[in-house]
């Protein structure tokens, strides 16, 4: 499997793990539901930035250097700048003004586990769906994001994200069909 427990931002030791949540005072359990959180609005950005072709926002979501990426057949990277390049060249593609590319990504479902005050673990459920005008088709995927996440400057980062593929649908647009954009 592409990923491991191992974290792989410099200096981020996991825990032991947690047993039990009477073990915790209510100001640590009040921390750790304020991490889950941020990470959520981490994840949450990130996917409006696809949404939205925002290319630099994409990238800092991840760390500075170093992120394990993983999507698949858009390929695998160990640093986020040429995902984020890949991005670029795919979603802000344009013909005569218009883009050619149009995503949804909604993610629910998450799944977070703490392994420390600035590490975590996260699975999110991935319905996508991307309507291609160059090929006018549709296409529908149902995807499983596996994320480590670690805090960077004060701020919750993806150090991992792998992006698995459950099932997949793509089919012409129908004839007449009309996509219109904002």
């Amino acid at each position: 499997m592409f990923f491991d427990n191992t974290p792989t931002h410099p200096g981020h030791t996991p825990e032991i793990e947690r047993t039990s949540v009477t073990d915790r005072t209510i100001e640590q359990r009040v921390a750790d539901l304020e991490r889950i959180e941020a990470i959520k609005a981490l994840k949450h950005r990130y996917l409006r930035a696809c949404d939205a072709k925002d290319a630099d926002t994409f990238r800092a979501c991840f760390v500075d250097r170093g992120a394990l990426i993983d999507y698949g057949p858009l390929g695998r990277f160990d640093d986020a700048d040429p995902i984020a390049e890949v991005f670029r060249n795919i979603a802000l593609q344009k013909v005569h003004g218009r883009h050619v590319i149009l995503d949804m990504h909604h993610a629910f479902h998450p799944d977070i586990t703490l392994r420390g005050d600035d590490l975590a673990d996260g699975k999110w459920t991935l319905a996508f769906r991307q309507v291609n005008l160059v090929d006018n088709t549709e296409t529908i995927r149902s995807i499983e994001y596996v994320d480590e996440y670690v805090v960077e400057n004060g701020e919750w980062k993806m150090s991992k994200c792998q992006s698995v593929t459950l099932w997949s649908m793509t089919r012409p647009l129908a004839e007449g069909t009309v996509v219109t954009e904002g």
